[in-house]
């Protein structure tokens, strides 16, 4: 269990004594290593089907661990172990942390696994490894995570594959004649990626839908919020604050060095009111102007123990500080983690909304991040939900995805968390705040909150 520490006593640990003069507060365990975000670098995150069409999942997550080693200058000796998030996997590349790492030059000796939770992949890769760290296990690893939704495995249907498995042990021309007939039949009935939840059968856009219409969010104001998110990423862009990105050489006959995200889009009102509903129809509010679009991207943190990041000469960006995970009801609140989890992991730390300084929640959709805030500031639902007292606050805009979200930078599934983490870091130096909360939701009804801190300047 955390408890604020009075920032004078980390002064008794030498390698932590110039962070503690600089913080009015201090999350740190006792006993325990504090674990820091070193530094943070994702691909241009771009629309699926245009510049990385034609590569694949593990060329983005090796860009994105190359591109981090150059950045930090850490030698691959020190690095310890490697765990990345993807959520569609191409067969061949199932352990994309090991098959990138490998084609990346790192050592062979060097431990890799990869990790899947939906869109909050790279936060269990981050989670992972520091658990790792606070048991004593390792002082320094690199989460990640990809997702290259240009290309996706789809396979044979069912009796296609029994008929291509069995026709290898069958023992007569008219067997294999027979099963050939079988596998000629069905090629033409592929087995597609689910788009859809397996317990209940329904898609995250019709979710999202009904919990827009539940929670009360209106079609005006999800395409206000998602004019929003593209305003501010657009700002941000131009401004330089998009600095984690790394570019990426494509070769081929088009050869190009991308260089940034491609999926801002500054449109109007007008132009987003125009558009007809993508999941309920013709009654739907959830649009493609105001949901997040598939998109190709890879991201890569290294994070250290403090103890080693300072020993070492490295200069950390952010303490990463505590983590929560919750799940609830996959049919009626897929969308609600943000909801469930920020109180819970605040109440954890003994912190408030009122601490936090920067919100960093992901955009599956504008009326899925307009509803949990809706539901955050709700007698009804904290009482009868969460088995609070009353409403839990309200998030304040003014502190909410100011560099944009995943609705204008796009979503790869497995490499967001890491850019939630490394926008939530950045956000903290630039605004000069101490504490971000990072609040995303999954599919299968599952959400995660982690809390970081800002590293002192000095």
């Amino acid at each position: 269990m955390l408890r604020l520490v009075p920032s004078t006593l980390r002064q008794s640990r030498n390698f932590a004594a110039a962070a503690a003069s600089a913080t009015p507060k201090s999350l740190d365990k006792p006993g325990r290593p504090n674990i820091v975000l070193v530094d943070a670098v994702r691909t241009p995150f771009v629309q699926s089907g245009t510049v990385f069409k034609d590569l694949m999942a593990v060329d983005l997550q090796r860009s994105a661990l190359l591109a981090l080693v150059e950045r930090t200058k850490v030698p691959l000796s020190e690095v310890e172990h490697v765990i990345c998030g993807t959520v569609i996997q191409e067969c061949r590349t199932s352990n994309i942390a090991r098959e990138a790492a490998l084609t990346a030059g790192f050592p062979l000796s060097l431990p890799c696994n990869t990790v899947t939770l939906a869109c909050i992949s790279s936060n269990v890769a981050m989670t992972n490894l520091m658990d790792s760290m606070a048991a004593g296990n390792i002082q320094v690893g690199i989460a990640g995570g990809a997702e290259l939704l240009s290309d996706v495995p789809i396979r044979y249907n069912r009796n296609a594959r029994k008929a291509m498995l069995s026709i290898q042990k069958a023992k007569t021309p008219m067997e294999r004649l027979q099963l050939g007939g079988q596998i000629i039949k069905n090629l033409l009935a592929p087995e597609l990626p689910a788009v859809a939840e397996f317990t209940s059968g329904e898609t995250m856009g019709q979710s999202g839908d009904r919990l827009a219409a539940a929670f009360g969010v209106s079609r005006r104001e999800q395409d206000d919020f998602a004019l929003r998110s593209h305003s501010l990423a657009d700002k941000a862009q131009k401004e330089g604050h998009l600095n984690d990105i790394a570019p990426v050489f494509v070769g081929g006959k088009k050869a190009q060095n991308v260089d940034k995200d491609n999926g801002i889009r500054v449109s109007t009102i007008e132009k987003l009111s125009k558009l007809k509903p993508a999941f309920i129809k013709p009654h739907g509010t959830v649009t493609a102007g105001n949901a997040s679009y598939l998109t190709d991207g890879a991201s890569a943190a290294l994070l250290m123990t403090e103890e080693y990041a300072l020993k070492n000469g490295y200069k950390p960006i952010a303490y990463l500080r505590d983590y929560m995970y919750v799940a609830q009801d996959p049919k009626d609140q897929l969308l609600l983690g943000p909801a469930y989890v920020t109180p819970k992991l605040l109440d954890k730390v003994g912190l408030t909304l009122k601490d936090i300084d920067v919100f960093e929640i992901h955009e599956a959709f504008a009326g899925q991040v307009l509803a949990n805030l809706n539901a955050l500031d709700s007698d009804f639902f904290c009482k009868n939900e969460m088995k609070r007292s009353g409403k839990y606050g309200r998030i304040p805009m003014e502190k909410l995805n100011l560099w944009g979200g995943s609705l204008s930078l796009g979503h790869p599934f497995g490499a967001t968390g890491v850019r939630l983490a490394s926008h939530s870091a950045r956000r903290l130096q630039h605004e000069n705040g101490q504490f971000a909360l990072i609040a995303a939701c999954a599919a299968g009804g599952h959400g995660v909150g982690m809390l970081i801190e800002a590293y002192p300047k000095k």
